[in-house]
């Protein structure tokens, strides 16, 4: 049979604004993608990061070049070779895994050896504010059972406050702060102490990934999180002395192929695992909450955050994401 494959931008609006160190954005400008063969359809979707690059435009173009390759039966395996780990590689990844899923009549679930999924609970992502901003947004959310607040200014009492004021108003929740490389060495040794007697559970990428050298002797007292300090398998040795868990999206992975492999290397290298996500559709969570069902983090609000979802996306409940309907992705 042959395949075509499609690929298209797309955007979805995002609720209000979401904010990190980086800047704000107000959509969610992913790119989906299709391969089909005979009557069957696999589908998937990615987010193109600038920090690493990427567009919408450069993610299609990638696509593009390696369309024949695909069309012509190139496999997940072969995907690898074809492309390096990012956006375009993920989207076409798990099309190709979506496709099989169809083509077997065997859920992903059971494709990859993962366990059945059930109902997990996720953080909810709180944007960068100011401490009464952040005050205000976590007493609306905290029977939330676990919150992520973005953080990461160059002003280390602003932040400090924002740590504070989040904990105050949310005193039952889990909690994470994420700076999004925002900050320096010696403001993370401030900003830890403050995590700490605020009972913060991660703090993640606080440094730049280019300038955590100096975690290899930081005993922080709080655990260090890992995210844009790594992509795929091979950097874990690496990062192992600096960090204590690992933030595994499959945006930077290249799709669920490479991010099975990261999971379990992270586990021999005796690092946490937190399964992550880029604000995009329910498309992009449902791969990745195949991996998060043993996580010990969850960050997968991605649609959560949109003003506007695919039809037969996730369900939730409160914070409680409910396992992928057959419609959205990775069922016969």
């Amino acid at each position: 049979m042959t395949r075509q494959v499609f690929v298209q931008s797309q955007s979805f609006p995002i609720a209000g604004d979401f904010r990190i160190s980086r800047g704000a954005k107000t959509s969610a400008d992913v790119v989906y993608v299709e391969i089909s063969e005979g009557s069957h359809k696999g589908r998937g979707e990615c987010l193109p990061y600038p920090r690493y690059g990427e567009s919408q435009a450069s993610v299609c173009k990638a696509i593009a070049d390696v369309k024949s390759d695909i069309e012509a039966g190139a496999d997940r395996q072969m995907l690898t070779q074809l492309l390096p780990p990012g956006a375009a590689r993920n989207a076409l990844d798990c099309a190709l895994w979506d496709l099989e899923a169809k083509q077997k009549s065997t859920p992903v679930w059971q494709l990859a050896g993962l366990p059945e999924p059930r109902p997990i609970e996720t953080a909810f992502t709180l944007s960068l504010g100011t401490p009464d901003e952040m005050r205000t947004a976590a007493k609306r959310e905290n029977k939330r059972p676990l919150l992520k607040a973005k953080l990461g200014r160059q002003d280390t009492a602003l932040d400090q406050a924002c740590l504070l004021a989040v904990r105050e108003n949310a005193p039952d929740a889990r909690l994470i702060v994420d700076a999004n490389e925002g900050w320096q060495a010696g403001q993370l040794e401030q900003i830890a102490e403050t995590a700490a007697r605020g009972r913060y559970e991660l703090i993640e990428q606080p440094l730049p990934a280019k300038g955590d050298d100096m975690l290899k002797d930081f005993q922080s007292p709080v655990p260090i999180g890992a995210d844009e300090s790594f992509h795929t398998p091979g950097d874990l040795e690496r990062i192992a002395a600096k960090y204590q868990c690992v933030n595994i999206k499959l945006d930077k992975t290249g799709g669920l192929t490479e991010a099975l492999a990261c999971c379990q290397e992270a586990r021999r290298l005796g690092l946490q695992v937190m399964i992550g996500c880029m604000v995009s559709t329910s498309l992009s969570m449902a791969p990745a909450l195949l991996l998060a069902q043993d996580a010990d983090f969850v960050d997968l609000d991605g649609s959560l955050l949109l003003a506007r979802d695919r039809q037969d996306g996730l369900s939730f409940q409160g914070s409680t994401i409910f396992p992928a309907p057959a419609a959205l992705w990775g069922h016969p």
